[in-house]
């Protein structure tokens, strides 16, 4: 079989395979949810190996959408990082075995303290499975490996059942985009969700009146080059005119003669005020299927214009 055929079985073996755990999801991962959700300290990650790896991403993407967590390499914890343990957390133990000894060994300890735990297995009637408060089912028939050793469809099964915790607590918190924000200031992603329409907006406006002729009005997209022109009359916005409006107007008439702005213009143009945040105007443009946004102030009044690509910008 060539790379590429490898390559596709292995999509395809690990397709399989989480279509069938999310099949398997059942009461126990509702209970887990709430569980996290109840519990007043963090979520602790721990699994030794690919597992603990898994458990790294897992206690990251949890911690940046709004879930105290951070992860535990399991003999560091029997090691005095217990310390680090308390009542009021909720402890995931991966192992996809159940029977990895670093981590069983941690059970003792968890019941000492008090600690709710949550075990990710493939087998949950083994002993991690039986001796924790709730078992998230992760098994898969057989790893993408040849030789079904190499930890590759159960990894990526556990790694989707961390995501599938982290969104659903994303929806039971009500999570929204300013939230994440808050969580990631750095970067294109953070300056994008912390930013304001009127800090990215274009202010020198190609402004044509409704009775101009379309030289004044390709002049005017020419001069400004933001490729739309906004009609108004009187401080009011009547529409736009894009260089596929002109397209358009060209492919139905013989020539420009006698057409004036009003007469091409797309009418009732999207707006957004300028206090709204950059990302939802993203959003809008992206929904519309759009490339230009136009800016009002509070009182209704043209005070911008966006671009699709301004988002480059925040970069």
């Amino acid at each position: 079989m060539s790379s590429v055929g490898v390559g596709k079985e292995v999509f395809e073996v690990q397709a399989r395979a989480l279509e069938a755990a999310a099949a398997r999801l059942n009461g126990a991962f509702d209970q887990a949810v709430n569980m996290i959700l109840e519990t007043p300290g963090r979520v602790i990650i721990s699994g030794m190996g690919k597992s603990g790896i898994i458990g790294n991403k897992i206690a990251a993407t949890l911690a940046s959408t709004g879930t105290p967590s951070f992860s535990v390499h399991p003999a560091e914890a029997y090691h005095g990082d217990l310390g680090m343990f308390t009542a009021d957390d909720v402890v995931v133990l991966i192992s996809y075995s159940g029977e990895t000894e670093e981590v069983i060994r941690l059970i003792p300890s968890m019941r000492h303290f008090g600690v709710k735990t949550i075990a990710m297995v493939g087998n949950p009637d083994s002993t991690l499975g039986r001796n924790c408060d709730l078992v998230l089912d992760v098994s898969v028939e057989r790893e993408a490996c040849p030789n079904n050793l190499a930890p590759t469809t159960s990894t990526t099964v556990t790694l989707a059942m961390g995501d599938a915790l982290a969104v659903a607590l994303i929806e039971r918190r009500d999570f929204q985009p300013h939230d994440f924000a808050v969580f990631h200031p750095g970067g294109s992603l953070g300056k994008r969700l912390l930013t304001r329409v009127k800090d990215v907006m274009h202010t020198e406006l190609p402004i044509c009146a409704p009775q101009d002729n379309m030289k004044e009005v390709i002049m005017t997209i020419t001069q400004v080059g933001l490729g739309i022109a906004v009609v108004v009359d009187n401080g009011t916005i009547k529409g736009v005119i894009t260089d596929g409006d002109l397209r358009r107007a060209l492919f139905n008439h013989d020539s420009f003669d006698g057409m004036t702005a009003m007469s091409v213009m797309t009418p009732t143009p999207l707006t957004i005020n300028e206090t709204e945040m950059f990302a939802d105007a993203e959003n809008i443009m992206l929904k519309a299927n759009v490339t230009s946004l136009l800016v009002v102030n509070e009182d209704g009044a043209l005070s911008g214009l966006l671009k699709l690509q301004d988002a480059n910008r925040l970069g």
